[in-house]
């Protein structure tokens, strides 16, 4: 079995362990569960395929099932749309990315690092595959951390959500953002399964961090499009930030997060503050970009 089939069959399992048989409408039969979550026979029922048909998916066995096949096993097992994209990817029914070189390097265009300069009244990141750290703006290394003081090869927000103690200690909410950037990162093994510089950084924070190994082996996956994150401000004190990404165009493995606050609220108040503290940082600078290994 190759890894993108054992991603699969690790899926399917994790995904129908998690399934109330009530709540998905199957009536008691009498018989003991001794485990919990749907049996096979049930989600290959509720799908409307044969049970030796998913039991063979499920196994990560070479078949290919339609793509109205696929979206019926994902309601059957309630997956939401990230898990939903996320098993097609596994499946193979969306378009493979073209091959990268293996020195193949992420880079930022000029235009960008100007549109960060002017987002200065609000924080703003531009984060690459695995969610590599391309630039922030002065607002976002205020907020977060000064990413540019970072090893290169630690610029990564994953790592240093998880590596780096004054990442803990900055969200108030850091189990639920840390858990986000797990299942992130599961997402984007999915789409990119051979990709070294990702199995490396996942092995990394397995062998250093258990919660990030606890929450790998549930294999849930999450693609972040927006939501907020709770912080406790070393200058500022407490503060709540919504954020929105943009996947730019022309390039879908780059994406821009912006942080704003609340009009007239107290986390408005405190990033001005912030802001008005750090008007002397210098303007944003292009960061050294990061290689793959």
């Amino acid at each position: 079995m190759n890894k993108t089939n054992q991603e699969l069959a690790d899926f399917l399992r994790r995904a129908r362990s998690q399934i109330d048989p009530a709540r998905a409408g199957l009536p008691p039969d009498g018989r003991v569960r001794r485990v919990p979550g749907l049996r096979r026979e049930e989600v290959a029922r509720l799908a409307g395929v044969s049970t030796d048909y998913y039991a063979r998916l499920e196994q990560g066995r070479r078949i290919t099932p339609s793509a109205a096949v696929v979206e019926a096993i994902g309601r059957a097992l309630g997956l939401d749309a990230a898990g939903r994209a996320h098993l097609k990817d596994l499946i193979g029914l969306t378009s493979t990315p073209t091959p990268r070189r293996t020195h193949d390097v992420q880079r930022v265009r000029p235009g960008l690092y100007q549109l960060l300069d002017a987002l200065d009244g609000e924080p703003a990141l531009i984060l690459g595959r695995r969610t590599d750290i391309l630039a922030a703006n002065r607002m976002a290394k205020a907020l977060f951390t000064d990413f540019d003081q970072l090893p290169a090869a630690h610029r990564n927000y994953a790592r240093w959500m998880f590596l780096d103690g004054d990442a803990r200690a900055l969200f108030l909410d850091w189990p639920d953002q840390a858990r986000a950037a797990v299942e992130s990162l599961r997402f984007e093994v999915g789409r990119n399964p051979d990709d070294r510089a990702t199995t490396d950084l996942v092995t990394e924070l397995r062998e250093h961090s258990r919660e990030f190994d606890q929450w790998w082996e549930q294999h849930r996956v999450h693609q972040r499009t927006h939501g907020s994150k709770r912080l406790r401000h070393n200058l500022v004190g407490d503060l709540t930030v919504e954020y929105e990404t943009l996947t730019l165009p022309g390039d879908p493995e780059t994406t821009l997060f912006i942080y704003t606050t609340e009009p007239e609220s107290p986390s408005r108040r405190a990033i001005d503050i912030l802001a008005s503290w750090t008007a002397t940082i210098p303007t944003l600078e292009p960061n050294p970009n990061i290689t793959e290994q």
